[in-house]
């Protein structure tokens, strides 16, 4: 055997050493965490998050030119008669870029949370947290490098809870802070409670596959789902369109969101960019030969992006929480990866996946050190009282402006961001979203113009958020005097900007070197020609989104009563309503949250609890009390009563004798 061979055979060998590295880094920290300092507790974190992207690059590395799934088996699991699921590994095409996602990105966004928690420990009043964040980051890439590396649908699962419970510990990492000191408690539970609805499908569709195919593993499942009934298959498909609702945020789930804003920024980077949120698409992607044999099912995972995309885009045209804009932002771009694989493009969806990692981090860590710069204005400031201080929201967008001068550096990443995910060419996110676009035009027009609108609003609200933020004359006191981020902040923010601006070469019109790479693992599928034409509408599209919001926002400023939003005056009540998010997360208070307490309290835990089991308990309680002080006048401590009560036995006994 080569040199050459039996070295790639050693590295596929170390394959479980992706998900081993962090899980070391946790461990170290979690047993040895408290006699370490902060430096040592974040390097170790960085170090464990950054061989992990080490190997996956080796990994990547050496599948070329021999671009064959490798099954790597490290454990037995469950052994049941024909029913034989183990703890394997799956290399391939798909795993190998979805790998690298996951830990390149977010190893640079373990380097920025080493200087962000710095200072947010310190902001919350507990230092000693710090290490606890580090065990849970490094918890979430083991469980999202185990979901993207499984080679069968059970150990996905595993991954699958996984990132689940680290979104709950994560979300509410100050869970005693927030809205009357519960705020982001209740935000990690709605994730929590949300995920589990979509967990359900999953398990459903598995359970489904399982009494079809006797087994879960990939390959065997797609072996034989050629020749099942149309309606098992529709099922599958369907409970996995659920699954992906709840985990990637599609309509009717994506509300816990949102709300994830609770959680300290990386977290958010985290969770948006590479981890938790992508999981959804990747399950669509990996079970594409499933969807290509149900095109009933393609079609609604296709609608439900599409409709999801320009749902969440309205919303964020109305935020001012500079996180919640980027969130909506989220959802919508989601939407348009889980509408190209439903028009079955699948290469587009994960070229979208990967640029909008790269970006999408970029905004959210950049938003941090916007948040965090405010932060220090505050502090810094002199002249005005405390409460003053306390008053300003500091992602709060309105209480921003002019924060180009003081924050210079993060002012220009931030642009390449907003200008890649508005899809400004030739930044990444052109390429990626001109790819979905061209795919909506040859399969379905609505849908492409519903993306297209979609498109618009994206550049018009990431233009509102840059004019808001970074233009204009400083509107609070914390704007006047923010300052930049340490270098350990805008390090990562510099390298995910040079990812922004290039990522579109990953597959580049004409070239298609990750389709060419992809095409191992889910086939040839329909390649996507470019088109100057829809390339230049969507160029179209995002300039005038992006001039549209500078005529509106470019100049704002303060006025007598305060900030007064352009657009409220131009749209009035429809504005209203895009501030209030369209009312969805009152109405599911209304018709779900509110029949479930009224049940849980006043039915079960009122009439129920209290009338039937506590009175059942105590009707008892009650006849043992009447027993017990009829038979205590025995017990009355007299002999001669005693000795009355042995003689009545004897005669009874006596008489029983006699009788028989």
């Amino acid at each position: 055997m080569a040199l050459s061979e039996t070295l790639s055979l050693s590295i596929f060998n170390f394959t479980p050493w992706v998900i081993f590295f962090p899980l070391i880094g946790l461990l170290i920290n979690l047993v040895f965490g408290k006699r370490l300092s902060e430096k040592m507790v974040g390097f170790i974190a960085c170090l464990a998050t950054g061989l992990s992207f080490i190997l996956s690059v080796a990994l990547l590395v050496s599948l070329r030119g021999n671009e064959e799934a490798i099954r790597l088996k490290l454990a037995d699991w469950i052994s049941i008669g024909g029913f034989d699921v183990s703890w394997t590994f799956r290399i391939d095409t798909l795993s190998t870029v979805m790998m690298l996602v996951v830990s390149g990105v977010g190893t640079l966004i373990h380097i920025y949370a080493v200087g962000y928690m710095h200072d947010d420990v310190r902001q919350h009043g507990d230092i000693g947290r710090y290490r606890r964040f580090f065990v849970f980051f490094n918890l979430f890439i083991v469980a999202m490098m185990l979901l993207v590396t499984a080679d069968n649908y059970l150990m996905l699962f595993v991954g699958w809870e996984g990132v689940g419970l680290c979104s709950y510990l994560l979300i509410g990492f100050w869970f005693e802070k927030g809205a009357d000191g519960v705020g982001n408690a209740q935000a990690g539970k709605k994730a929590f409670i949300v995920n589990r609805i979509g967990d359900f499908g999953l398990l459903i569709a598995m359970f489904i596959m399982f009494g079809a195919f006797g087994t879960l593993q990939f390959d065997q499942v797609f072996s034989q789902a050629s020749g099942a009934s149309s309606g098992l298959l529709l099922a599958v498909t369907l409970f996995m369109l659920l699954a992906v609702a709840g985990k990637s945020a599609q309509l009717p789930l994506y509300v816990w969101l949102p709300d994830a804003m609770a959680g300290p920024t990386p977290v958010s980077a985290l969770i948006h960019a590479a981890t938790m949120v992508t999981a959804g698409v990747y399950l669509v992607v990996r079970s594409s030969a499933l969807f290509a044999l149900a095109p009933a099912a393609s079609n609604v995972v296709m609608w439900v992006g599409a409709l999801t995309a320009i749902f969440a885009a309205t919303i964020a045209v109305a935020q001012n929480d500079i996180k919640r804009v980027l969130a909506y932002s989220t959802i919508s771009q989601l939407g348009f990866m889980v509408a190209a694989a439903g028009m079955g493009a699948y290469v587009a969806a994960i070229f979208h996946l990967a640029t909008h990692a790269f970006f999408k981090a970029l905004l959210f860590l950049s938003a941090g050190s916007v948040i965090q710069g405010m932060e220090r204005g505050a502090h810094l400031a002199v002249g005005h009282s405390a409460a003053e201080e306390d008053s300003i929201d500091p992602q709060d967008m309105r209480n921003m402006g002019g924060l180009s001068r003081r924050m210079k550096l993060t002012f220009w990443v931030y642009l390449i961001g907003a200008l890649a995910i508005s899809g400004i060419a030739p930044l990444s996110g052109f390429f990626s979203k001109d790819e979905i676009l061209g795919a909506a035009s040859t399969q379905s027009l609505p849908v492409y113009v519903i993306l297209t609108v979609s498109a618009f609003l994206t550049a018009f609200y990431m233009g509102r958020q840059i004019f808001l933020i970074f233009s204009g004359k400083p509107r609070s006191i914390s704007a006047e005097h923010a300052t930049e981020s340490s270098p350990i902040v805008t390090i990562p923010l510099i390298l995910l900007a040079v990812l922004s601006v290039t990522g579109g070469a990953l597959n580049l019109p004409g070239v298609h070197t990750l389709g060419s790479w992809l095409e191992h693992t889910l086939g040839a599928g329909r390649e996507i020609e470019f088109s100057v034409t829809i390339a230049l509408i969507s160029l179209a599209i995002a300039l005038l989104g992006l001039i549209l919001s500078w005529s509106l926002y470019g100049r704002v400023t303060l006025g007598k009563n305060g900030f007064v939003d352009p657009l409220s005056s131009r749209l009035g009540g429809l504005f209203n309503a895009l501030q209030h998010k369209w009312w969805v997360d009152e109405f599911y208070h209304t018709i779900v949250v509110r029949p479930y307490t009224y049940v849980s309290t006043v039915l079960l835990g009122e009439w129920i609890d209290q009338e039937v089991i506590d009175g059942a308990v105590n009707d008892v309680g009650g006849l043992a009390r009447v027993l017990s002080g009829f038979t205590r006048k025995f017990q009355n401590g007299y002999i001669r009563t005693y000795a009355l009560g042995i003689l009545l036995g004897a005669v009874a006994i006596v008489f029983y004798i006699i009788l028989h």
